[in-house]
């Protein structure tokens, strides 16, 4: 099986890659979060998921090993396919997706492409525990509930600031103050609270 691939990116695509390994050509499908990651770049490292089926194989290639992580988990879910799981990563990073699960967000997840109520609920119900343990460890916070709030951690954890102390300061911030549209405003009310 192939777990990675190290190369040149010869074509890009929001759906797939074309990567050249040492004169060896390898199609690669991707999904948005991974595009949006390598677009500038003319070479590196994929994390390949290698799908061998009777009558075909298809690499799925991702520039994070959290993303390939959640891509294994939702293809462990009855009725979720390759299509679909990438389709998910599209539409969500995979910190927002595991957070969806989490919480329970059915709602987030059927606005995406092809899963009904029915197919959001087995998801959360198959994942959620699975969810916890795989990614507990990561920069995923069930505290942390949206994009700006995400990324407000993320620069405050990036300024030296324990990643437990910057949650605990944006919770409190959440539950007093109006709704920031900005991450800079959060940052800066944040820095206050510290």
């Amino acid at each position: 099986m192939i777990t990675f691939l190290r190369g040149e990116f010869i074509y890009k695509t929001p759906a797939l890659i074309h990567i050249d390994v040492q004169g060896v050509g390898y199609e690669v499908q991707i999904s948005l979060h991974t595009f949006s990651q390598i677009q500038a770049l003319e070479k590196g490292v994929l994390q390949i998921y290698h799908q061998v089926k009777a009558e075909d194989e298809v690499l799925y290639g991702f520039f994070e090993k959290d993303e390939k992580e959640m891509f294994i988990q939702l293809l462990s879910v009855s009725g979720v396919g390759a299509s679909t799981a990438r389709m998910m990563l599209s539409a969500l990073k995979p910190e927002e997706l595991a957070q969806a699960i989490l919480q329970g967000q059915t709602k987030q997840l059927e606005a995406i492409k092809g899963i009904g109520k029915k197919s959001a609920e087995r998801i959360i119900l198959e994942l959620k525990d699975k969810i916890g343990k795989k990614f507990s460890g990561s920069n995923i916070s069930p505290l942390i509930n949206n994009t700006l709030e995400h990324d407000a951690l993320n620069a405050l954890v990036s300024l030296g600031i324990a990643r437990q102390v910057a949650e605990q300061a944006l919770k409190k911030l959440a539950q007093d103050a109006p709704v920031q549209h900005k991450v800079e405003d959060i940052i800066k009310q944040a820095l206050k609270i510290l």
